[in-house]
């Protein structure tokens, strides 16, 4: 059966300063149909974890050039701008995620300009809900964080695991059934949230720990929580710690006109991604002498 390993654990750290957004980065291994040994990863972080995920690879026996797929839940900085770390990959996302990407909202801060231009260093296979990456690892559509939101569903020897992105970010939010921050529509991120609930026994979050829900629906951990900080002491002056225990609900403003500008815009954008040219990396070098 698939299996699901942890590269990087997503943690809910923020600041009154700015976001850290550490997603979850999992490595998906299994066989696809034809019996070929497949390597997927979900999600790829942002840079600052760009050396740690390399550690996290080697590990698991793995280099970069290992990597046959990158699924992305969603196109946000910090679940993308590692994807030019696989030259030998294949980028998988939905339909309405890639367009949206090539012209986003002007108030839509997760998703900078240069979004689109970056999905397009990798070959794209758009998948939409329902579809199979290999047996036992198939997408399902979670729209509403943003427009495009997809998970992955895994069949594992312990259950129906749900690797989320951002449809579900904290394990909080299968208590609250609200998600915290939106960009393009409440109601479908609310319902996405149900959806998740209902079909997974694991849950693998977009920025914490997996875990699943007990019958008397309290959260129940699978991974202890480890982190270590740097450049702080306890006692520092000024630093203190706020209540993280739920997020204030966060609406993007404008985001009644998404959907109509983003219908009104659609020819745009196909015409957009068709201009862009795209960027292959050159397939890594086997190793030879050293010059003398």
């Amino acid at each position: 059966m698939p299996t699901i390993d942890i590269l990087l654990p997503g943690f809910a750290i923020d600041t009154d300063q700015g976001y850290p957004a550490f997603c979850g980065v999992f490595l998906v291994r299994g066989p696809d149909a034809a019996g070929r040994e497949r390597n997927i990863i979900v999600d790829a972080a942002h840079v600052g974890r760009r050396p740690f995920l390399r550690d996290a690879l080697a590990r698991h026996g793995l280099t970069a050039a290992d990597i046959d797929t990158v699924v992305l839940t969603h196109a946000h900085w910090d679940h993308v701008q590692n994807i030019d770390l696989f030259p030998r990959a294949t980028l998988v996302l939905h339909p309405d995620e890639r367009r949206y990407a090539h012209l986003p909202h002007a108030n839509d801060w997760a998703t900078p300009a240069w979004t689109g231009l970056l999905l397009e260093q990798l070959p794209v296979r758009e998948v939409t809900d329902g579809e199979e990456i290999i047996p036992g690892v198939g997408v399902i559509g979670l729209p509403g964080h943003s427009p495009g939101s997809i998970g992955v569903i895994v069949q594992t020897e312990h259950g129906r695991a749900a690797i989320t992105g951002d449809a579900l970010h904290f394990a909080y939010v299968a208590r609250t059934r609200r998600n915290p921050l939106v960009f393009w529509d409440a109601d479908q991120a609310a319902h996405s949230i149900e959806r998740v609930l209902t079909v997974s026994d694991l849950i693998y979050p977009g920025h914490d720990r997996p875990f699943r829900l007990t019958v008397a629906g309290d959260i129940d951990y699978l991974e202890p929580f480890e982190l270590t900080l740097t450049g702080l002491r306890p006692d520092d002056h000024g630093l203190a710690f706020a209540d993280a225990s739920a997020r204030p609900l966060w609406v993007m403003p404008g985001i009644q006109e998404q959907h109509t500008l983003y219908e009104k815009n659609a020819e745009d954008i196909r015409r957009r991604i068709s201009r862009v040219p795209r960027v292959v990396p050159p397939a890594p070098r086997e190793a030879g002498p050293a010059n003398g």
